[in-house]
C-alpha cells in the first residue's frame, strides 16, 4: 500500500514539472532548459523516494545468513580385546571312569576274599609310571596293603588304567567302605575330581548269615561261584589272561575236595582247578591262565563249582556262574 502511494506522488510531481516547463524563459535552448529542469527535479524526486523508503522501513538489502559450520565426527577410542589366559593342567590328577568289579553296595559274604578293580583316567599332565602307587586313605581297610604298585608300565595323560587291590570282607554283617588315593614319586598324594583331592572307594555289604532252621535238617554244604575276574580286564587276542574264580560254601557243613571248571567260550574248556575243600560259611579264590587265539567282543565264559558233582549240597542249582568277556584284536 505504501509503495502505491509513493508511485502516485512521483507521477503527480513529474506531471507538474512537465506542465511548468512550457512557461520557462526562452533564454538559451528550450531543450537545454528542459533537460536541466528534469534532471534537477528527478534528483529531488529520487532523493525524496529514498528518504521515504528509509522512513517507511522498506529494507534496502537482504542480508545473507552466515553458513553454519558442519560438525566433524569424533572417533571414540576402543579398548583392546582381553588377552586369553591358559589355565595350566596339574601334573597329578585322576578321573574315575567306572567300577570294573564290585559296584557300590555289592554283597560279599563274611570272610570272603575278593578283588576290587577301578578304572581310572590320567587327566593330569604327567605320565604315571611304576613309581606311582595306590595308597589306602581312610575307612575300612579290609586287609588292603597300605601302599601298593598298580602299574608296571606307563599311563600317559589321557590314557586309562585298571587298578586292583586284594581285599577280604569283614566277618561281621554290615556296610563297609574303604577309600583310596594315588601317590606320585615326589610323595604328592592326589585323587579324583577337578581338585584332585577326592578319594575313590570300595563299598560292600556283608549280609547277615542265613538263620539256622529250627527243625532238624541234615547239614549240607552249598557251593557256588561269587565272582569271575580277568587280568587284564579287557584282553586282546594273544594276551595271557589270568582268571580268578571266587568259590563260596554257603552251607552249614564243610565240603570236601572238589573241582572248579572254567570255560573260555561256550563249550571250550579253559582249565580245571582242584580245590582241597571249603569250610562252612567260607571260601577260596582259585586261578588259572588262558590265551585267546581269536577275538570276539562277546565271549560267554562260565565257571562251575563241583563240576563232577561229588559234594552233596543243599542246593545243586546254583553252582554255575556265566560272564561275558570282550577280547579285542591285537
Amino acid at each position: 500500500m505504501k509503495k502505491a502511494r509513493t508511485l502516485l506522488i512521483l507521477t503527480l510531481l513529474l506531471s507538474s514539472i512537465l506542465l511548468g516547463s512550457c512557461n520557462l524563459p526562452t533564454e538559451g535552448s528550450a531543450a537545454d532548459a528542459d533537460a536541466t529542469t528534469i534532471a534537477a527535479t528527478s534528483g529531488a524526486v529520487f532523493t525524496h523516494a529514498a528518504e521515504t523508503a528509509l522512513v517507511s522501513g522498506i529494507p534496502s538489502a537482504t542480508s545473507i545468513p552466515s553458513a553454519t559450520p558442519i560438525p566433524t565426527n569424533t572417533l571414540i577410542p576402543t579398548s583392546p580385546p582381553p588377552t586369553a589366559t591358559n589355565t595350566p593342567i596339574p601334573c597329578n590328577r585322576a578321573e574315575f571312569v567306572k567300577d570294573v568289579t564290585y559296584a557300590d553296595n555289592a554283597e560279599v559274604p563274611a570272610g570272603t576274599a575278593f578283588t576290587k578293580t577301578w578304572r581310572l583316567k590320567n587327566t593330569g599332565s604327567c605320565t604315571w609310571t611304576s613309581a606311582y602307587v595306590l595308597l589306602f586313605d581312610s575307612g575300612e581297610k579290609m586287609g588292603a596293603p597300605t601302599v601298593g604298585t598298580f602299574t608296571t608300565g606307563t599311563v600317559a595323560p589321557g590314557a586309562m588304567v585298571d587298578i586292583s587291590v586284594e581285599l577280604t570282607a569283614p566277618s561281621t554283617p554290615g556296610t563297609y567302605e574303604g577309600k583310596f588315593k594315588l601317590r606320585s614319586p615326589e610323595n604328592i598324594v592326589f585323587g579324583i575330581n577337578a581338585n584332585a583331592q577326592a578319594p575313590f572307594w570300595v563299598k560292600i555289604v556283608v549280609p547277615s548269615p542265613t538263620p539256622t532252621p529250627t527243625n532238624t535238617v541234615e547239614p549240607k554244604a552249598d557251593l557256588y561261584i561269587t565272582q569271575i575276574e580277568y587280568s587284564p580286564a579287557a584282553p586282546k587276542q594273544g594276551d595271557l589272561v589270568t582268571v580268578k574264580i571266587s568259590v563260596y560254601n554257603g552251607g552249614n557243613l564243610d565240603a570236601g575236595a572238589f573241582n572248579v571248571e572254567w570255560y573260555a567260550a561256550g563249550p571250550t574248556l579253559g582249565c580245571t582247578i582242584p580245590v582241597a575243600g571249603a569250610v562252612a560259611k567260607g571260601g577260596h579264590v582259585v586261578s588259572c591262565t588262558y590265551t585267546y587265539g581269536g577275538w570276539n567282543h562277546a565271549y560267554e565264559t562260565k565257571a562251575i563249582a563241583d563240576s563232577a558233582n561229588v559234594i552233596a549240597e543243599s542246593d545243586e542249582t546254583n553252582n554255575t556262574k556265566t560272564q561275558t568277556l570282550d577280547v579285542s584284536p591285537p
